[in-house]
């Protein structure tokens, strides 16, 4: 891990990497479809034809519409996400939203947990692309 970007899209800070991205969301905040779209377009910006994954570091609570995830499903080089949750209730709500999404979903103690096994994602999706494209 080198170089990143940063934004601060209001509601959450975004955190982009050569191939995850760590999203902290804040207090109190809605994640819906409209998230999505933001979502997408920084996906667009720095990750085009590059497998990629996502990690919510929730340091804060707020409430997660867990449709989000079949959109998210959607999006063919997003191939894992990754949940540091806080405490018990935190987790309890991950566990629940990962029933939405069918692709690798993980649940950490911390980030350096969700980071290697991110990249372990990354890596086998980046193989199978390469045994498939010869």
């Amino acid at each position: 891990m080198g170089f990143f970007h940063y934004y601060n899209s209001g509601h959450a800070e975004i955190f982009v990497f050569d191939d995850f991205l760590i999203k902290q969301i804040k207090e109190g905040e809605s994640i819906d479809k409209e998230e999505t779209e933001v979502f997408k377009a920084v996906l667009e910006t720095h990750f085009q034809n590059k497998n990629m994954a996502y990690i919510s570091n929730r340091m804060t609570s707020y409430s997660v519409n867990p449709l989000v995830y079949k959109e998210a499903e959607k999006i063919s080089n997003l191939v894992a996400i990754a949940i540091i949750p806080a405490n018990s209730k935190m987790r309890a709500n991950a566990e629940y939203e990962s029933q939405f999404y069918n692709k690798p979903f993980g649940i950490f103690d911390n980030l350096s947990e969700a980071i290697k096994w991110v990249h372990k994602i990354i890596e086998k999706e980046n193989n199978k692309k390469a045994i498939t494209s010869n």
